[in-house]
């Protein structure tokens, strides 16, 4: 089989065909699976799944966020956010406390077992990453940072920008 990745790089990038397109599609499948295995073995063993793990994350990035914020960040419905956060929140992972201002809103943070989750599972998703970019390059990490960033969503967006400007 041919190798087609020096066929990616140089000036026609902005013409690429639609077979060049549709390897691109595969890799982001096969990419995908990949930076998601090391996590889902880690949320198996302790009767989690990816619903879990985005939103122990998002509550990480952003301590203190709403359910409401947590609902528009995870495009699912209450009712699954509910069932995820009931789990976490009996095992301990998650508080919920009522907001000062509104006190219809829930504020969540993560418990010091949430946060170890939390670091568990970044941890074997960041090597995966930072593997990945120090064989690309930094000219490919931010033409993938870029490429990524276009490929969201408006409303995705808003919240993604958001979370940069805490970092």
């Amino acid at each position: 089989m041919q190798d087609n990745r020096n066929e990616m790089r140089g000036p026609n990038l902005l013409f690429l065909t639609d077979e060049q397109l549709r390897k691109g599609i595969e890799a982001m499948f096969f990419a995908y699976r990949g930076f998601t295995a090391d996590p889902d073995r880690v949320l198996s063993e302790k009767g989690y799944g990816r619903a879990h793990h985005r939103a122990v994350h998002f509550i990480h990035r952003s301590p203190g966020t709403t359910v409401n914020n947590l609902l528009g960040i995870l495009g699912v419905t209450k009712q699954s956010l509910n069932r995820v956060l009931r789990s976490l929140i009996d095992d301990g992972l998650v508080e919920s406390k009522v907001g000062t201002q509104d006190k219809r809103e829930r504020h969540l943070y993560l418990t010091p077992a949430g946060h170890a989750l939390e670091t568990e599972l970044s941890e074997v998703q960041t090597a995966r990453v930072r593997s990945a970019y120090r064989a690309a390059g930094p000219e490919a990490v931010q033409g993938f940072r870029t490429v990524l960033e276009a490929m969201m969503d408006t409303e995705m967006r808003r919240y993604f920008d958001k979370l940069k400007e805490t970092e």
